[in-house]
């Protein structure tokens, strides 16, 4: 009897036998490769041959819906190396008809202490209308992402890069996030690290392109570049109360100082502040060590306030009023070895100003210390830092040697001078102090000062009918010091912060009722690795960028950022959907160090910025003061990359 159906019957030997032959060639394929320590590939877990059967199916259309896909780990494949100290290479090879997005890469180091990753950039994708995110950049085919490495260890070791990537298929199917953690063996980093080009569209922050000038110009050209961003510097928070200091020395000397005498010690008190900041750059680029910030504690900044009010004292020459003899003979001992301008005790006070007086960070400063811990040519940093710092000290070299030339002769002009620079003495006490002391406390130091001044110009004296022309202008002035003076105290007394607003804060009647302050940003604290971590990821969860802020009461360019920079409407409405943390780190304990050193960062101010999924984009960080300007342009770069 013929078969009811022949055309199946005919059909289904040749079948079988094409899927008996499938079988026997996939079971044939060859599993895995050589093993490499510095290369891994993720590969795809194993299948059974009935997966195998259903996957080849599906690409002839037989069997399995089109809606079946395939699990990740065979669309995706990762591979890692790492083709040198300096450089890790990940690709990606994408199966035909599905793709990776261009902004879902990330790339993090875990476990890898003194290893860093620097700013890198992907290559351009193509651009795809996506069902799901909209307009987006993305892979098909193949990708490699190049990660350059900052290594501050230098020795081989194991560490852990963990990858983060999204992908789709054409089909309208999307993957949820993914995450590799894979484990690379670094090889021993025994020279300097290559010298990478920067693209034409890449965005290079200013100490990264300082510490990119020292790796790229000739000695010379770096010299003269950083000694004239030292002349730049001269007029800085952290530079500037040193005017004062050298010049109280110079005045403490007497009329009968030469020119010769002024020049050198200025010399001397200059080479102390430049060796010191030197030797202390070199200790922070390479062991991350701040030794300014360790000078920042109460008793180091109340000893050497106390010192510059018995310096000012001198000045004034009333050690013998009031005073025991003994008391009086030691501040007397001290006026007169003071006046005595031994070089041992001018470049021991260069080296304490160095220390105390300017701790914070500026660009040029980042930019030689990163140069010194991703090459560890302390040479060439130190040589950097010496001339930025003799920059920073040209000025003080002037001022110091034209004090030997234009101080005047003894007399009562004489007695005015060394009061004017007793007064600045105070003044450099107060600021130094005021740091660790309550903001209303500090206010009223100003007050006070400021009165007192008052009272010396003669504000309370009649002028008399035949009084000259000057003396009416110091008594103006009197006046003018001490109604502000009283500002400052009933400002202080009320709670005032601001030493330029003091009386803002109350509304008066007069001006509506309501103060006019302007207010900064407010910050959320956090503390510490845990509590950044915790934050970003609630950050994340929200889908929202972050800034994170480095601050430390005795950091004056901090402050100088609270008051003219995050209190700018600009800068506010920039930073309005930006969640805004701050790290104090005002004791520099042993958790604001973790945290700065899990950064490479050697001290506030520094600003970073992350991504929406909680991702530093190391490129846009800010080290030293930036106006309100520069500042909101600067925010507007980074952010717009969210």
């Amino acid at each position: 009897m013929r078969p009811a159906h022949p055309t199946l019957t005919t059909w289904r030997l040749p079948r079988a036998l094409l899927l008996t032959w499938l079988t026997l060639c996939l079971l044939a394929l060859p599993v895995g490769a050589a093993e490499d320590p510095t290369t891994v590939t993720i590969e795809p877990q194993e299948r059974g041959i009935l997966d195998k059967l259903s996957d080849f199916g599906q690409r002839l259309g037989f069997g399995a819906s089109q809606d079946s896909f395939l699990p990740p780990e065979q669309v995706f494949i990762l591979s890692v190396e790492a083709t040198d100290p300096y450089t890790l290479r990940v690709r990606w090879d994408i199966a035909d008809g599905y793709y990776l997005y261009r902004d879902k890469f990330g790339f993090e180091l875990v476990n890898a202490e003194g290893v860093t990753i620097q700013p890198f950039d992907l290559p351009r994708g193509k651009e795809k209308q996506d069902e799901t995110f909209g307009l987006m950049e993305v892979f098909y085919d193949e990708v490699e992402a190049v990660l350059p490495l900052a290594r501050t260890s230098r020795t081989a070791g194991d560490i852990d890069l963990e990858i983060k990537y999204q992908g789709c298929a054409d089909a309208g199917f999307c993957y949820p996030p993914m995450k590799q953690v894979v484990t690379l063996n670094m090889p021993e980093a025994s020279g300097p690290a290559p010298q990478r080009q920067a693209l034409a569209d890449e965005f290079v922050s200013e100490q990264d392109r300082y510490a990119r000038s020292l790796a790229e110009d000739s000695l010379l050209l770096s010299m003269l570049s950083f000694f004239g961003l030292g002349l730049l510097l001269t007029f800085t928070p952290c530079v500037f109360p040193m005017i004062p200091i050298l010049s109280s020395i110079i005045a403490g000397q007497g009329s009968d100082i030469t020119t010769r005498r002024a020049f050198f010690l200025s010399l001397t008190y200059v080479l102390a502040m430049a060796v010191t900041y030197t030797v202390a750059g070199l200790m922070a680029g390479l062991f991350g060590a701040n030794l300014q910030a360790a000078f920042q504690n109460p008793w180091v900044l109340g000893g050497f306030s106390l010192i510059f009010v018995l310096l000012a004292l001198s000045m004034f020459g009333f050690y013998e009023l009031q005073m025991p003899q003994r008391v009086q003979s030691k501040l007397a001992e001290l006026s007169n070895r003071q006046r005595g301008g031994t070089f041992i005790g001018v470049g021991i006070m260069g080296f304490l100003s160095a220390l105390i007086v300017g701790p914070c960070v500026a660009a040029p400063l980042a930019g030689a210390l990163i140069y010194i811990g991703q090459s560890g040519d302390a040479l060439l940093g130190a040589a950097a830092l010496f001339a930025l710092s003799m920059g920073m000290g040209t000025l003080l070299l002037v001022i110091g040697t034209s004090e030997g030339k234009f101080l005047p002769k003894a007399g009562p002009w004489m007695d005015t001078v060394k009061a004017v620079f007793g007064v600045l003495l105070i003044a450099v006490a107060i600021w130094l102090i005021e740091r660790i002391i309550p903001a209303a406390v500090g206010l009223a130091l100003w007050g006070v000062l400021l009165v007192v001044c008052a009272v010396y110009l003669g504000a309370f004296e009649r002028l008399q009918p035949e009084a000259g022309g000057w003396h009416k202008l110091w008594k103006g002035v009197g006046v003018v010091l001490l109604i502000y003076g009283g500002m400052l105290l009933v400002g202080a007394s009320s709670g005032a912060r601001d030493m330029l607003q003091p009386l803002n804060h109350l509304g008066l009647a007069a001006t509506g009722g309501a103060g006019t302050a302007q207010h900064g940003l407010e910050f959320k604290q956090i503390k510490g690795l845990t509590g950044l971590q915790q934050a970003l990821e609630r950050a994340a969860a929200q889908n929202r960028p972050v800034m994170l802020d480095f601050y430390a009461d005795w950091c004056i360019s901090c402050i100088e950022m609270e008051k003219k920079t995050f209190s700018d409407p600009g800068v506010q409405a920039v930073l309005s959907d930006v969640i805004l943390l701050q790290a104090d780190v005002t004791l520099n304990d042993n958790q604001d160090q973790a945290l700065m050193q899990a950064f490479g960062l050697f001290g506030p101010p520094s600003i970073l910025f992350f991504d929406a999924d909680g991702q530093e984009l190391p490129r846009y960080r800010l080290m030293g003061f930036l106006d309100a300007d520069a500042f909101e342009s600067h925010a507007r770069t980074a952010l717009k990359l969210n």
